[in-house]
Formats: structure tokens, sequence, C-alpha cells
């Protein structure tokens, strides 16, 4: 473990233990500096990696301040880092798609509003009227499994799910499904999701999830180059 490593595990320690709270103010650098028994140099650095994924903020000519540590937060880098992955491991991405999206929407079946539900159909809808407009589809089908997390109520959940939905696949794969002619059958996907989350069944609504990603998965194996 480098020194930089060091100082970063210390100040998440401070963090950990409660003796920095979300919200609050680190000493200044000096202060901190000579608490942790390092040059100025070397904090800054650890604040600046802190900085990067979101658990300190640095607000100039005020501070440094731990954020509100929210799983939004915390977890954006998740989604940036997903852009990255390459074509040869975005199996592995759907995979971990099968694992939490279903389970997901089994939640979602029991919690969802009927505002919510109302907003899911409408981007169920606008889907069926997009026809074979990539773009469209690909914005709307984002939306739609957007306000189906979301109704989990859970952040942290909507937050990793958002994270490894990444939008080149969501569009690579609609576009091969328009030039295949086969935008009705992930249409149907998504169509009994809805239905599911309509009558409030969650493990017909996990079953529907659960056939959509394999769909999205079947596709993927049989498109991505060997």
């Amino acid at each position: 473990m480098s020194l930089t490593e060091k100082v970063i595990a210390e100040i998440r320690e401070l963090i950990r233990t409660g003796e920095l709270q979300p919200g609050s103010k680190l000493p200044p650098e000096q202060q901190l500096a000579a608490r942790l028994g390092v040059g100025r140099n070397l904090l800054r650095e650890a604040v600046q990696v802190l900085a990067a994924s979101r658990v300190l903020e640095v607000r100039r000519g005020s501070g440094t301040y731990v954020t509100t540590l929210e799983p939004r937060l915390l977890l954006e880098g998740v989604g940036h880092a997903v852009e990255l992955i390459r074509a040869d491991d975005l199996l592995e991405l759907t995979e971990v798609r099968r694992l939490f999206e279903p389970v997901a929407t089994a939640l979602a079946a029991v919690r969802i509003t009927p505002d919510q539900l109302l907003r899911v159909q409408a981007h169920l809808e606008a889907m069926h009227e997009a026809a074979n407009d990539v773009e469209q589809l690909n914005r709307h089908d984002a939306a739609f499994h957007r306000e189906v997390i979301a109704a989990t109520g859970n952040e942290t959940l909507s937050t990793l799910l958002e994270g490894i939905s990444s939008r080149t696949i969501r569009s690579r794969v609609w576009r091969g499904l328009v030039d295949a002619e086969s935008t009705w059958r992930t249409l149907a996907d998504h169509q009994e999701i809805y239905a599911a989350l309509a009558v409030g069944d969650p493990a017909l609504a996990q079953a529907a999830a659960l056939m959509h990603v394999h769909n999205t998965e079947r596709w993927l194996r049989n498109h991505l180059p060997d």
C-alpha cells in the first residue's frame, strides 16, 4: 500500500467511525496533515482521490467537506466505467443485470404507486409509437426501466442498476433489433413487465424481467464478435 493509499484509508476511517460526519468540514490542511503524520502535498493527493470518488468535496475559498455520502453520489462512477467495458466483457455485465434486475422488478411490483405506473405505461406506449426510431426507442426504454427501478424506493439499487445499464449497449441492441425487424419481441417483454406491475404480482414481474434480460443476453451472444 502506498503512502497516499494509507492516508486515504485513514480519512475514510474517520468518516466510517463518525468523527467526520456527512456534510462536515475537514480540519485545516496543516492541522489534518500533522494529525495523520504526513506532509501537506501527500494529504492533497489523498483529498484529490477522495474528491474524484465523491467522498469529499473541495469548495474553493471555503475548504474541504465530506459529501452527503448518498448512494447516487458514491456509485455514479459505475456508469462511466461501464461505458468503457470491452465488447467481449458485455456478457458479464448482462449476467450482473440478471442477478439484480428481476428481483428489483419484483420489489417494484409491490411498491409502485399509481402515478409511477402511469409513467411506466407512458414510456411503453411511446416505445410502441417509435416504430423504427432507434433513438426514441432507446430513450424511452431507458426511462421505462428507470421508472420501474425507482418504484423500489431503494436508491442504492436504483443507482447501481442505472450504472450498469449502458446506454451504448442498449442503443446497439435496439439498432440490431430494428435492422432485423425484431423490435416486437423486446416490446412484448416490456408489455409483460408492465402487465405484472399493473396487477401487483411480484413473482410474475420477476419472471417477466428475467425473460427480458435473458432475451437481451441471447441477442448479445448471437451478435457479439467471436
